[in-house]
């Protein structure tokens, strides 16, 4: 099994194997590609975006800047807006669900190194997915962590850590990201 099959199944691999550099490498491109766009011609925002993702919906409003690690693992709905200098870390699949905004300078970071240092040190990483279902608002400078979804009509609001899964109908805030209220619908 390569590296990247390792990366595909989410299970350990190294981070410094010669196709996953390459992978990353490919994305950086892409990225920079998709970065040097003029902002009015979102034809070939949606096609380089289309290009650098796993999978994109309908209606998709992207504002770039934008980095990711490799982008195949990144699988956005219908209707999303990405705002500014946002940033996905996709040693997982991070999928973005239907009418989502997400905030600008948001991290999304799958990418998480083991305890034993000497693995570390290695280079060893693995990831664990992130998934924000549908009608999510995460306010601006947000931060999720490996493994986390967050439920349906959920907002997260601005400079949140989302450390843990969030339930359906909820607004949280804080570091770390608690349930402040519930919404009534």
């Amino acid at each position: 099994m390569t590296e990247l099959d390792k990366l595909r199944s989410m299970e350990e691999f190294w981070n410094r194997d010669e196709e996953i550099s390459a992978a990353k490498l490919h994305a950086r491109v892409l990225c920079q590609k998709l970065n040097a766009i003029p902002v009015d011609d979102t034809e070939a925002v949606i096609a380089a975006a289309k290009e650098l993702f796993g999978s994109v919906g309908e209606n998709l409003c992207l504002k770039t800047p934008i980095q990711c690690d490799f982008g195949f693992n990144i699988h956005i709905g219908e209707s999303v807006l990405i705002n500014y200098n946002c940033v996905f870390l996709d040693a997982a699949p991070i999928t973005i669900g239907d009418n989502c905004f997400i905030g600008p300078m948001t991290g999304m970071y799958t990418v998480s190194h083991p305890v034993d240092p000497v693995r570390r040190n290695e280079g060893y990483v693995y990831g664990r997915p992130i998934t924000l279902k549908e009608n999510v608002w995460v306010g601006g400078g947000c931060t999720f962590l490996p493994g986390v979804t967050v439920g349906k009509n959920v907002i997260v609001g601005a400079g949140s850590v989302v450390t843990k899964d969030i339930p359906d109908n909820v607004i949280v805030a804080g570091n770390p990201a608690k349930i402040v209220r519930t919404i009534d619908l």
